[in-house]
C-alpha cells in the first residue's frame, strides 16, 4: 500500500529534523572550539612560565659571568702590582 500522507507535512517534518541536526552540530562545534581555546590558553601559560624560567637562568648566568670577570680583573690587578715591585705613581 502506498503512503498517501500530505507532502507538506513530510517536508515540515524533514525540515524540523534537519534543524535539530544542525543545532546539534553547531553545539558540538562550539564545544570543540571552546575546548581548543582552553587548551591553547593553558599551553601558552605553560610556555610563558618556561620562557620566564629560561630568562631567569640566563640572567643568573650573565651575572655570574660578570662577577667572574670582576674577580679576574681584581685578582689580575693585585698580582701585577706584587710582581712589578710596587707602584710607580703613574
Amino acid at each position: 500500500m502506498a503512503d498517501h500522507s500530505n507532502p507538506s507535512l513530510k517536508a515540515g517534518e524533514l525540515q524540523g529534523r534537519a534543524q535539530v541536526k544542525k543545532d546539534e552540530m553547531i553545539s558540538r562545534a562550539t564545544d570543540a572550539a571552546h575546548s581548543c581555546k582552553q587548551s591553547c590558553q593553558e599551553s601558552m601559560q605553560q610556555a610563558g612560565g618556561s620562557l620566564q624560567q629560561v630568562g631567569e637562568q640566563m640572567k643568573s648566568m650573565a651575572q655570574g659571568s660578570a662577577d667572574a670577570v670582576k674577580n679576574a680583573m681584581s685578582t689580575g690587578n693585585n698580582s701585577s702590582g706584587a710582581r712589578g715591585g710596587g707602584s710607580t705613581g703613574c
